[in-house]
């Protein structure tokens, strides 16, 4: 049986070409966390998270010291009892947060590791539902210095010329009377069968605060309120919506199975955004996934495609993928060798063993280091 002998650790800091902003944050940089493990027979399965715009050194510190030693000479199909091992090993570093995007990576890693052993595309080894390709929502719509709506609106209307069915923009970063401006914009330039997403990213103190933006908002039709709230602010996205017929979706930043099961106990969320690079991997959230299948809620995970575009074509409940066509804002698109493509709104799975990419180790040197655990 195969023996876990490696795992190699690389914090990642990569410059954005534009400083860009958010509702109520400004970033520069990311810091991207990567894995990859290797067994005794040669095979070697990659991961990765996304850190935050600085402390790429704590998710390395995780994997080296506190993670690796749980994984080294383990058979790596024993996925299910290696995420249980982790998972205890962290219950006094963090079971949320850098380290639990550890683990996270490293389970990611594990799933690759296997569907290469097998020599399935990874959609294939989970059990597939779509079989070459997936729907994609293009998402984007940034605050940019000197962007006005009349710009926001071109972009939009780029993605639906590319054959995007929906689109997402940031909202809450201006007053309720130009936060609706730019929708109307947005609307207006994409037309009333194209779906429009609205991400928050956690803009809103509270309810009422909320109905002064999402009571403009409702006669633009928009799919879905993504992020009102903070994350842990879990009654106050129920309270919204009871208020709202939009659905609100949200859990990006969502950790572990028993959160995402208060979200759904509550009513919180109509739409799960649960990232696989956050919540605990892939093992983690196929178990999320499917508690909400059994509450009727749809699963749209945020970023990351190359990841989660295989979760969605595997998940009957999954109905898009967040698709970034360009490496503006997702920049992790410099740190692999190939790019997932997209026809008419979809995504084209890769259909080679695993993820379907490796990384790019000369870019990634060009940003970060490895550091070996044996």
């Amino acid at each position: 049986m195969p023996k876990i002998v490696s795992i190699d650790v690389c914090a990642a800091a990569v410059p954005l070409d534009k400083v860009t902003s958010f509702s109520n944050r400004t970033v520069s940089t990311r810091h991207y966390g990567l894995v990859k493990v290797r067994t005794d027979e040669g095979i070697e399965g990659i991961g990765f998270c996304y850190v935050g715009s600085a402390g790429g050194s704590i998710f390395e510190a995780a994997v080296r010291d506190l993670l690796a030693p749980v994984l080294l000479g383990r058979d790596p199909h024993g996925v299910e009892g290696l995420w249980r091992d982790m998972y205890q090993e962290s219950l006094l570093q963090g079971r949320q947060g850098t380290v639990m995007r550890a683990i996270s990576a490293l389970d990611t890693a594990l799933w690759d590791l296997n569907a290469k052993a097998a020599g399935l595309p990874l959609h294939r080894y989970l059990g597939a539902v779509e079989l070459d390709s997936v729907p994609a929502y293009a998402s984007g719509g940034y605050y940019l210095e000197g962007k006005t709506p009349a710009m926001l609106g071109d972009e939009m209307a780029s993605y639906a010329a590319k054959g995007f069915k929906a689109v997402k923009m940031k909202t809450g970063r201006l007053s309720p009377r130009e936060e609706e401006a730019r929708l109307k914009a947005a609307r207006d330039a994409v037309g009333p069968d194209v779906e429009v997403m609205m991400d928050c990213n956690n803009a809103w103190a509270d309810v009422t605060q909320a109905m002064q933006y999402v009571s403009r908002f409702e006669q633009y039709d928009p799919y879905f309120i993504e992020e009102p709230f903070g994350p842990d602010d879990i009654d106050s996205h129920a309270r919204l919506a009871r208020l709202t017929r939009v659905p609100i979706a949200t859990a990006e930043i969502g950790y572990g199975r028993w959160y995402h099961k208060e979200l759904l106990d509550k009513g919180a969320a109509g739409i799960l955004q649960t990232d696989a690079a956050v919540c605990g991997g892939i093992t983690e959230w196929k178990r999320i996934a499917a508690t909400a299948a059994s509450y009727g809620v749809v699963v749209c995970p945020h970023w990351f495609h190359d990841l989660h575009a295989p979760l969605v074509a595997a998940t009957p409940n999954a109905r898009y993928v967040e698709f970034f066509w360009d490496d503006q804002v997702l920049n992790f698109r410099r740190l692999v060798d190939r790019q997932l493509d997209h026809k008419n709104g979809r995504v084209i799975l890769h259909q080679t063993p695993g993820l379907g990419f490796s990384f790019d180790e000369q870019q990634v040197t060009r940003y970060g280091s490895w550091v070996s655990v044996r």
